[in-house]
């Protein structure tokens, strides 16, 4: 027996609803979802493209040996990049030793005792320096530290990653400043402390988790360089022996090996590349720790 209320609200509720849901709107709207949701997974693609062969290539090649010994000559087996691994972290050390005090501090000046024209040209000399590539930062320590001490060294290769590094730190110390509730300088201007009180022990101490996570990525940045260490630290065959000497690292060893006709100097690239990921990483993971942080 039919129904009274076959042909009633219900049956015409879902033609509404199926006539609304092929609206131009609506159908723009799943059209754009869908191609929103295809471009990211093909920019995720090179990446994931990158990370599998690199990872295919350099897990083969690995050995606790690739961590203690020099790299081997032509065509004799074994042999690793201690020497390399130990150049990268002396340069990127000096580096920030070099480019966090000054960029911090450089920081605090435009956020909290500058002009504002002053603060407005600086930030825009730091933008510009960002962008300058970064063989550029190589040639200037060629010409100022190489060329004078005559001699290829880690403290040349220092100052040109410095160079690269301090833009970024100035940058993101910056925005981690300006972030800081003005309330809280206002309160404690309040509370009788001095500007330079408040700074210190009020406004930094908020922004620490931001300033970290810019210091660990220009490390990561400065880790992966390697124009500029080809005008600067050179390389070396052996251990570091002064920073007034030419100094391995992973990137030129990646990139001096990598175009060797010998195949394991060619598994050594690899590795080295390998290990290159796997700060580049690290530092990563250590910058969304401390941005995840919360001051208070």
């Amino acid at each position: 027996m039919p129904s009274a209320f076959s042909n009633q609200p219900s049956n015409g509720f879902t033609r509404g609803s199926l006539v609304r849901s092929m609206t131009p709107r609506s159908l723009f709207s799943t059209v754009m979802t869908v191609l929103a949701f295809v471009c990211g997974i093909l920019a995720l693609l090179p990446l994931l493209a990158v990370l599998t062969y690199v990872l295919i290539q350099g897990f083969s090649s690995l050995s606790p040996s690739l961590f203690t010994q020099l790299p081997p000559p032509p065509l004799v087996p074994g042999g690793g990049f201690g020497n390399a691994i130990l150049g990268t972290v002396i340069m990127v050390g000096l580096g920030a030793l070099i480019s966090i005090p000054v960029g911090v501090l450089a920081a605090i000046y435009l956020t909290e005792f500058s002009s504002v024209r002053v603060a407005r040209g600086v930030r825009f000399a730091t933008n510009v320096l960002s962008g300058v590539p970064s063989i550029i930062a190589g040639v200037f320590a060629y010409g100022i530290i190489v060329a004078t001490t005559r001699t290829y060294s880690a403290v040349a290769g220092g100052v040109a990653l410095s160079i690269l590094m301090l833009p970024i730190i100035v940058r993101t110390t910056d925005e981690a400043l300006q972030l800081v509730s003005q309330d809280l300088r206002q309160a404690s201007v309040g509370l009788g402390a001095t500007n330079f009180q408040t700074v210190t022990q009020v406004v930094l101490p908020a922004a620490i988790p931001a300033i970290v996570t810019g210091t660990t990525l220009s490390i990561a940045r400065a880790a992966g360089e390697t124009a500029p260490l080809l005008f600067t630290a050179l390389f070396s065959q052996y251990w570091p022996n002064g920073l007034f000497a030419p100094t391995a690292s992973l990137a030129v060893l990646v990139f001096n090996f990598a175009i060797s006709p010998f195949k394991n100097q060619q598994s050594l690239a690899w590795a080295a590349s390998l290990i290159l990921v796997l700060l580049v990483l690290l530092t990563s993971i250590i910058a969304r720790w401390a941005t995840s942080r919360k001051a208070y």
